[in-house]
């Protein structure tokens, strides 16, 4: 195994022995405790030839060398100087370091690689992440479209000296005329009216969602604690109608079947779907390799995404979010180890913190491309994830096997 990235002093020395690579002494050997630095070294150099194969060698140190101060910046003592300066120049000292150790990521001997793993990192994280977002937004689409298809039109009624006092949902009604009627304890979902005449009626107590009133005529009609906005109400006309005690605040109604628990329940179904995906993964990380399990389990999402073609219902769509989240979480727990592997000690956190960030970026990117088809067309996301899952399993196989390797 390999031991972490020590902070580089401002000044220290370097141990060349029969290990052969330069180490960077911690703490212990700054503060002149050298006899435990030592023993950190030498416990290090153990584990690793035991690791190759080799328990036989011993740790020797053949000579000392002190290493040449790269920094620019001095830290200003506590003692001296303006706060402000100290910090300012902590920062920029922190700063500095961390642009040397980005630097060092594109050092030739490492280019090709941080390349190929930006390219990896970016199409699945486009693929990934907008497809588990289009996924829901899709599902709620298709509840829309169902939803809809069972709307009940009313068109050319007329109804005088009548109550309404029960739920109105998923109703047109064009071209009617309400005569001295009262709407009274109503709750309206998803209503429409059209082209109406309202004379004389009375509205108390009204709770609505996606209701409104579109090209309405309001004669001598009173609204009492209703929560019918102005909003609601368009390129409608008010003659002598009257709004009093509207209802104040935000009116949520959480009865409505189409509001946010069923994203909520895919978003989880998805989640717990990626549990045996983990559980598989751990098991055959070791056995069948990283680059192999990477692959694979593309090309197997790959394979999940060209099914999506045929998910015309929600069901459907649910069981296909669920393969694919169970199937794509190999490849991402293969991506981890293959990243941390790939690097040495003093350059693996600034690397994986890089392209954890274009992955960032890239899963942006995906979410904004992918929702904007959503009611438009399934085939362009469907696609572009498989396209940037064929192109991320291609470039993964041109990547070093990290299997059975010791760690630098």
């Amino acid at each position: 195994g390999g031991w972490g990235a020590l902070p580089r002093p401002a000044w220290g020395w370097g141990l060349w022995g029969s290990v052969g690579p330069r180490v960077t002494p911690g703490p212990a050997l700054q503060n002149g405790k050298h006899d435990e630095a030592w023993m950190v070294l030498k416990q290090v150099h153990d584990t690793n030839m035991r690791a190759k194969g080799h328990p036989e060698r011993v740790f020797s140190v053949t000579h000392i060398k002190t290493i040449k101060r790269e920094d620019e910046l001095i830290e200003i003592q506590a003692d001296t100087g303006a706060w402000h300066r100290r910090w300012l120049v902590r920062c920029l000292s922190l700063s500095q370091q961390v642009w040397s150790n980005f630097q060092q990521c594109f050092a030739p001997e490492y280019r090709r690689i941080t390349l190929m793993m930006m390219a990896v990192w970016f199409t699945m994280s486009f693929s990934y992440y907008g497809l588990t977002v289009w996924f829901p937004d899709m599902i709620k689409h298709l509840q829309n479209i169902e939803y809809a298809s069972r709307t009940k039109l009313f068109t050319r009624e007329k109804v005088r000296h009548f109550t309404f006092n029960f739920t109105l949902e998923n109703q047109i009604h064009q071209g009617g005329e309400y005569f001295n009627d009262k709407f009274i304890g109503l709750k309206m979902k998803s209503v429409t009216f059209e082209d109406s005449l309202f004379e004389d009626c009375y509205f108390e107590d009204i709770t609505s969602s996606n209701t409104f009133f579109k090209n309405c005529t309001f004669i001598s009609t009173v609204f009492y604690n209703t929560d019918l906005f102005e909003y609601k109400f368009i390129n409608s006309r008010m003659l002598n109608s009257t709004f009093l005690h509207n209802k104040e605040g935000c009116q949520l109604d959480f009865s409505d079947d189409n509001n946010a628990y069923m994203i909520y329940f895919v978003s989880f179904l998805g989640t717990l779907a990626v549990l045996p995906g983990n559980i598989v993964s751990a098991l055959l990380m070791d056995k069948i390799g990283r680059l192999r399990m990477l692959a694979g389990s593309s090309v197997m999402s790959c394979v999940s995404c060209f099914f999506l073609s045929f998910g015309n219902s929600e069901s459907a769509m649910i069981a296909l979010l669920c393969l694919f989240g169970g199937v794509s979480i190999a490849s991402w727990n293969a991506l981890d180890v293959l990243t941390v592997e790939l690097y040495p000690s003093d350059k693996r956190t600034t690397a994986f913190g890089f392209l954890n960030a274009l992955c960032k970026l890239a899963a942006v990117l995906g979410i904004s491309i992918f929702t904007s088809f959503v009611g438009i067309t399934k085939a362009v996301p469907i696609l572009l994830a498989s396209a940037a899952l064929a192109l991320g399993s291609s470039l993964a196989l041109k990547l070093p096997e990290t299997r059975g390797q010791v760690l630098q």
